[in-house]
């Protein structure tokens, strides 16, 4: 007789435990609920590969392991039944350590004791790497080879995926692709450079692209950006106070130099610039939009502003690190970096900066009424569109053209042992320097108007400079020059300067801080910073009044003491250069 019933089905299934385990170690070791998780999460016994039988993991995850970067502040690892995970990434700079905050744990977590974490471990520093995995293999209760294992493998994921990471941030600067001009854009920007009143018609142009006022200022200013492409570049620091356009009239500036040309820096760590390659800064403009913003500069002058002035200054830098080679050994890799490089930056501390000062230019923005009312009645043309933004366009596009001609030529200046800056000049070694350099970058800018010469004993091709030259870089100067011998800062003789005006036109002899203070419009710790410097200085004297009552009351040394020093300087200027024509 067939038997009809059917035979029940039978599931065969099985556990799967931790490799290194069995449940009589687990059973010993953990809580009773781990049973319970390792029974929810059998398998059935066809669904369960040889591997599993032998209780060892795929070999994809043993042998490779799982290196997930798509969240870089959330860095993973995982490999085997362990996981590693570096709570807010690496840091991308210093490739002499590895310092993370990690994060190791077991897979499956099976009890919240089974995870570790450590802060600052730096994963290159031996003798603590070995504490921790002693320290992560009693508290996970795992093997210290399977540990070390896995963090041998993080590291050599980390170096990887930071070399890469470095290279993708290096090769920015190559992104822009060369400018290219055709036959038509070529022949128009050299017919402008070899026009009369080149430099004239250049600053009319400057305004016409959307630089308001600054007549003299924008002109210095691009002069300077141009002078990159030279073996001595001049650099630039734009001083005044907070919301007076330093920025703007940087960046304005700076949209007629090629965009493969500039580099923008608003935050810098400390060692960033010796990670450039070699020559990725050669000739370019490094624009800085507020020095203040540079990480490290109270750093007692080792931050990223001592590197930035030994470009500056000796046009590279060079320093030493720890690295490993490909076979995982460290030794002392040089990191050198080579300019020439053009430096332009904005700031409010004058004083702060004094050692990068010194090395530059230094221009004061126009914080006149009159200045103000031209910037704000552009910026009500700008937003009625009645601006022409399109001509505006094509006249940054023809000076980037411009910039594209300039070709290295060597500049000899036979009138420069005739030219002396005045005696009034603080630091004259370095203004000295400046001054023949800006008279070159002068000629540097026409030589599609002077005739190139060969030196008959060196073959060396140059051209020379003029006296018109001389007069333009002169006329230039006078600011720049008086700044660098006036003995109180701008802002502060900005102020002093209005200071006398309104006691001349009140006809008053002496004044005190609180009346001043409230007529000019000026915050109590600027007003007794200025004070004190004119006092220190001797241009105010006190004359009356007592520290706790009225307060003091001031009486100004001198009104003519800056007249004269500005007829000083403008005299020293036309006297050598008449000098020079009279012979």
């Amino acid at each position: 007789m067939q038997n009809n019933l059917e035979k029940p089905m039978i599931q065969i299934s099985k556990v799967q435990t931790p490799h290194g385990e069995d449940i009589n170690s687990l059973i010993q070791s953990h809580e009773p609920e781990v049973l319970n998780h390792l029974l929810n999460n059998r398998h059935p016994l066809g669904d369960v590969s040889k591997d599993a039988f032998n209780n060892k993991p795929s070999p994809s995850k043993e042998t490779q392991g799982v290196f997930n970067t798509s969240n870089p502040e959330l860095i993973t690892y995982e490999r085997g039944y362990l996981k590693c995970t570096l709570l807010g990434g690496i840091n991308m700079q210093q490739t002499d350590r590895l310092r993370v905050t990690l994060l190791l744990e077991r897979v499956p977590k099976l009890s919240p004791l089974h995870s570790v974490r450590q802060s600052g471990l730096d994963l290159y520093n031996d003798n603590f790497l070995q504490k921790f995995i002693r320290s992560a293999a009693e508290k996970l209760e795992y093997g210290t080879s399977e540990i070390r294992l896995l963090l041998a493998h993080l590291i050599e994921e980390l170096e990887t995926y930071r070399f890469k990471a470095m290279e993708n941030k290096r090769n920015k600067l190559g992104d822009a692709k060369p400018r290219i001009l055709t036959p038509e854009r070529r022949e128009a920007a050299l017919k402008y450079l070899k026009q009369e009143n080149l430099l004239k018609q250049t600053n009319i142009d400057i305004g016409r692209s959307g630089v308001i006022g600054e007549e003299v200022n924008r002109l210095l200013m691009y002069l300077c950006f141009t002078s990159r492409l030279r073996e001595q570049p001049l650099h630039m620091i734009s001083l005044g106070a907070s919301g007076t356009g330093k920025t703007y009239l940087q960046e304005k500036v700076a949209e007629l130099i090629p965009e493969q040309d500039q580099l923008e820096i608003t935050m810098l760590s400390e060692n960033a610039f010796y990670y450039f390659k070699q020559k990725e800064l050669q000739h370019k403009l490094i624009l800085i939009e507020d020095m203040d913003g540079l990480s490290g500069n109270n750093s007692g002058g080792n931050g990223p502003l001592l590197a930035l002035r030994e470009l500056m200054s000796k046009k590279r830098i060079n320093k030493r690190v720890v690295a490993k080679d490909a076979k995982g050994n460290l030794e002392t890799v040089p990191l050198l970096v080579e300019g020439p490089i053009c430096v332009a930056g904005t700031t409010t501390k004058e004083r702060v900066y004094e050692d990068n000062a010194n090395r530059s230019l230094l221009i004061y923005r126009d914080n006149s009424s009159n200045h103000f009312e031209k910037v704000m009645d552009y910026q009500r043309r700008y937003s009625a569109g009645t601006v022409d933004a399109k001509t505006e366009t094509e006249i940054k596009e023809l000076f980037k053209d411009m910039q594209t001609l300039f070709k290295p030529v060597s500049i000899r200046n036979p009138f420069a042992q005739e030219l002396k800056i005045p005696q009034e000049v603080f630091k004259p070694l370095r203004t000295n320097t400046h001054y023949l350099q800006f008279i070159e970058c002068v000629t540097f800018y026409h030589q599609f108007q002077r005739e190139q010469k060969s030196d008959p004993n060196t073959g060396e091709v140059y051209i020379e400079t003029t006296l018109e030259d001389i007069a333009a870089a002169n006329a230039l100067l006078k600011d720049v020059l008086l700044a660098k011998a006036d003995e109180i800062s701008g802002a502060c003789r900005k102020f002093f300067e209005r200071l006398k005006a309104q006691l001349k036109e009140n006809n008053q002899s002496s004044f005190y801080a609180k009346e001043i203070r409230s007529s000019l419009r000026i915050s109590p710790t600027t007003l007794k910073r200025h004070l004190y410097q004119l006092q220190l200085c001797g241009y105010l004297k006190i004359v009356g009044g007592d520290k706790f009552r009225k307060g003091y009351e001031y009486e100004v040394v001198s009104y003519e003491e800056y007249q004269q020093l500005q007829n000083s300087i403008t005299t020293a200027l036309d006297m050598a250069l008449e000098k020079i024509k009279g012979k």
